[in-house]
């Protein structure tokens, strides 16, 4: 039958009901800034099997924010997707579903955006190039709430979504490492004698190279195993650590897993019930609840009850003594991401639906240290102290590659996410051109302008000396030149939101050609950074945004005016074209 209004005497909203099937009401809403008009919607299912979606168009607009996926695009209309739950999750493990950073708000070009309520179990599906979709689990009688913000235009808008909520503090973390290069560990791990001489080898190494500066990071494998070693007192073992890396500084990596067959999981059945200290399938009545098994890493494991205070006042106790024992100076946390319960159809308790594990740890988390902490998600966490890893790249020139790591920055940059770590330089997953030496070169010249320079293969392995003396010429820009840039435009990001790392329609926001721009990004309004991500190439078009701006090549001097494309614009292997406005 026909949609009736149910509600056509008021002004401020109207109601239609399609008998037996659903309701949808839409609200005028107060906007949160001059110059921005919201409408609340809500679509109600009248029976248990209504399943709700509902699809915006990606023709003729571009759509940014959402998930972070796979072989990333910017915009997000080139990504595929199944309808799936919209919960964090990595890539390793499922590589077609999201990734480890996403938020319930789209952002489209004509200035419209549309952002979930926090409380909606959401299906999110994606059809490239055609749309996108919100969708409810079937069988659940749940509400489809969103709000629908309409602004000026693109840039506008994101100002709208990115302004603080009154009472919210953002913070950012230790500023420190942003200038300190982090080496991974890659060496033998198989006892803690092996693992000290590995690296005390890779710090001589770097000292020869003239890189001894900087933070050697050792994996979740190694610190297992050096952790064990509790034969040797604390305060002796803490020197013994620390001048393993010497002049260097070390981070140590955890999770909230353990395997059921390791001494961490057999010693907290010691202090607590299990079912307290680890995530439990709900006992039937009568019944004693079991953890809930899980695997990370290849083993079967329990993973951490974030909402048992006594459980993660247990974890983070155990973080502090073991860094302390370490004597290491940032800790990693991997596992962060993923929803447990619903990898294995199990529905989740109501305090731990969607993303509540990853938004509840990492607040416990950033209590942990004074900004040095890096998680491996976010989930309504950006405003919090801490770094996020991002997601390991594959080594190679595609999107899961090189060609993903720029839509990746302006991704995360645009959620709140300013302060991550990139993958290692060439990427981390092997791929079709691991140890490329042109592939490591043009990954370097990205990195170098990103908060973090991470590197897992070191340059004397991959490469020739060239190499090994413009990865020290590039970590010496990185610190001299980027460093104060993020510094400057971290306040700007604490005050009013405003990403650090931005794209190019933030300069150019009603130009068609800076919607689909995914291989430039701008560090604030003043620097343009134009690498070359195809392999061979030593040209490229350079976007120049900003209509009436004037942009100054750093290399050349040559000014040009902005709203303007160079073709064909020179770069050299030993050039990245760099433009100051």
């Amino acid at each position: 039958p026909p949609p009736r209004d149910r509600c056509w005497h008021d002004g401020t909203q109207f109601c239609y009901s399609w008998e037996e099937n659903a309701e949808l009401r839409i609200s005028l809403e107060p906007p949160g800034v001059p110059g921005t008009e919201c409408y609340g919607v809500c679509w109600t299912p009248l029976r248990p099997d209504v399943a709700l979606k509902d699809c915006f168009s990606m023709a003729n607009v571009s759509w940014y924010g959402g998930p972070s996926v796979r072989a990333q695009r910017w915009p997000l209309n080139g990504a595929q997707s199944p309808s799936q739950p919209f919960v964090t999750g990595d890539f390793g493990t499922n590589p077609g579903g999201f990734g480890p950073v996403l938020d319930r708000s789209f952002l489209g070009s004509t200035g419209v955006t549309v952002t979930v309520a926090p409380d909606v179990p959401l299906l999110l599906s994606l059809e490239s190039h055609q749309h996108f979709c919100l969708e409810t689990p079937a069988g659940q009688e749940e509400p489809l709430r969103y709000l629908l913000c309409v602004s000026a235009n693109v840039a506008a808008a994101q100002r709208h979504l990115g302004t603080p909520p009154v009472g919210m503090a953002r913070g950012p973390p230790d500023t420190a490492l942003l200038g300190s290069p982090m080496w991974r560990y890659q060496g033998p791990e198989g006892s803690a004698a092996k693992i000290r001489r590995g690296l005390r080898s890779l710090v001589r190494r770097l000292k020869r190279h003239r890189l001894q500066e900087g933070v050697v990071v050792l994996g979740e494998r190694g610190t297992t195993v050096l952790a064990a070693q509790d034969q040797v007192p604390s305060e002796r073992r803490e020197r013994q650590e620390v001048a393993l890396v010497e002049p260097l500084e070390l981070s140590i990596t955890l999770s909230p897993y353990a395997s059921i067959t390791s001494p961490l999981f057999l010693q907290s059945l010691q202090h607590g019930q299990p079912t307290g200290y680890w995530l439990s399938r709900r006992p039937r009545p009568g019944g004693t609840s079991i953890p809930l098994l899980t695997s990370w890493k290849g083993h079967l494991c329990a993973r951490l009850n974030v909402t048992s205070e006594a459980a993660l006042t247990w974890y983070l106790a155990r973080a502090r003594r073991l860094q302390q024992a370490l004597g290491a100076s940032y800790l990693i946390f991997e596992g962060v991401e993923g929803n447990s319960f619903l990898e294995q159809d199990v529905p989740p308790p109501k305090e731990l639906g969607g993303d509540e594990y990853t938004r509840v740890l990492a607040t416990a988390l950033a209590t942990l240290g004074n900004g040095t902490i890096i998680i491996s998600a976010g989930a309504s966490s950006s405003h919090l102290p801490l770094f996020i890893q991002m997601s390991p790249l594959r080594s190679d020139w595609s999107h899961a590659g090189l060609k993903g790591l720029i839509p990746s920055v302006l991704h995360y940059s645009l959620l709140g996410y300013n302060f991550f770590i990139p993958d290692s330089v060439g990427g981390s997953v092997a791929g079709d051109s691991t140890g490329d030496p042109e592939l490591f070169v043009r990954w370097l010249q990205i990195v170098t302008f990103l908060p973090v320079m991470a590197f897992g293969t070191p340059p004397w392995l991959c490469c020739d000396s060239w190499v090994v003396n413009l990865t020290r010429q590039c970590i010496e820009k990185h610190r001299d030149f980027v460093v104060p840039l993020l510094l400057k435009h971290s306040q700007e990001w604490q005050r009013l939101g405003h990403p650090i790392f931005r794209p190019a329609w933030w300069l150019s926001p009603t130009d068609p050609t800076a919607f689909t721009v995914e291989d430039e990004f701008l560090i604030g309004d003043e620097v343009l950074v134009a690498p070359i991500t195809e392999k061979g190439q030593r040209w490229r078009d350079v976007y120049l945004p900003g209509e009436g701006h004037l942009w100054l090549d750093t290399s050349s001097a040559r000014v040009f005016d902005g709203g303007t494309t160079l073709r064909n614009y020179s770069a050299s292997l030993a050039e990245v074209p760099v433009f100051i406005k």
